[in-house]
């Protein structure tokens, strides 16, 4: 875990901005190579969008780190949900 720790902290937003982070993800979750034929992404982008915006306008936060907070609730959501479910089906 410290390696990864040193090379999020190593790496340059330069850099960062090279990678097609959908296209490496995909190799491990093939539904990123596939999910922009079938999804309606205009209307989760939208919804997304009036998210963000909120954050910032709630908590003066830049566009970056909204999209941190948010990306971080989701997240937190998701851990959180499949925790409960993998519980009940014990």
């Amino acid at each position: 875990m410290k390696q990864i720790e040193e090379i999020i902290r190593n790496t340059t937003e330069e850099e960062q901005e090279k990678v097609d982070w959908t296209k490496a993800w995909s190799t491990k979750y093939s539904v990123l190579a596939t999910y922009q034929k079938e999804v309606d992404i205009p209307k989760y982008a939208t919804e997304i969008r009036r998210m963000l915006t909120e954050l910032q306008e709630d908590y003066n936060y830049s566009e970056q780190d909204a999209m941190l907070v948010l990306k971080d609730i989701l997240a937190h959501e998701y851990m959180d949900n499949r925790s409960k479910k993998n519980k009940k089906h014990k």
